[in-house]
């Protein structure tokens, strides 16, 4: 529980923070006690970096990545294979797999999964993807080996099922359950390495 006897504007900071993703009424409480102790120069730049987070930073026009421009670093990458897309659920999806070196074609962020049982799901990016497929020889399915991760990459494969695109999906080196930013580069690797 966090204390009452802060004053209302440290109070607010610390509900802000709390209701990030991971971030408890503990951890918000020290992270605010955190940035209270750093010189007002540092604060500065930090609000300046946060402000700025929706003017500086976009959805790649391509592939929903995260990007400063209307292409993303990858998109705009002329040596990756832009043949093959890898369909994950999230930018943070990409992060974990570039950091395994092991992949080197283009990515589609979905923006979200299907989840059993909820409607009006049309905030993924399914057209998207459709649009991009007319010289794709191979989707990789790269979303979370949860219920929603697999309900989504279901769809995905009915979606294509009448096309000539080789369909694979990660191997199952990753647990049930689990989410991609958790996995260690190794696991991750062996998943895009072996998958079927």
């Amino acid at each position: 529980m966090v204390l009452t006897m802060y004053p209302k504007s440290f109070k607010r900071l610390i509900d802000h923070f709390a209701s990030l993703p991971s971030v408890g009424p503990k951890m918000a409480e020290r992270l605010v006690l955190y940035l209270f102790k750093q010189d007002s120069e540092k604060l500065q730049e930090f609000a300046k970096s946060l402000s700025n987070l929706k003017t500086d930073l976009r959805y790649c026009q391509r592939c929903f990545n995260i990007s400063e421009e209307t292409l993303c670093g990858i998109c705009r990458d002329s040596a990756r294979n832009q043949k093959i897309i890898c369909v994950v659920e999230d930018p943070i999806d990409i992060i974990a797999i570039e950091k395994t070196k092991r992949y080197t074609g283009a990515y589609h962020v979905l923006g979200g999964l299907l989840s059993p049982g909820e409607k009006n799901q049309t905030q993924i990016r399914f057209n998207e993807l459709l649009d991009r497929i007319e010289n794709i020889s191979e989707v990789i399915i790269a979303t979370n080996p949860t219920t929603e991760g697999d309900a989504t990459a279901l769809y995905i494969q009915r979606l294509l099922r009448e096309t000539t695109i080789k369909v694979t999906r990660l191997a199952r080196g990753l647990s049930t359950g689990a989410d991609l930013e958790h996995a260690d580069e190794i696991t991750l690797g062996s998943a895009i390495l072996n998958r079927k």
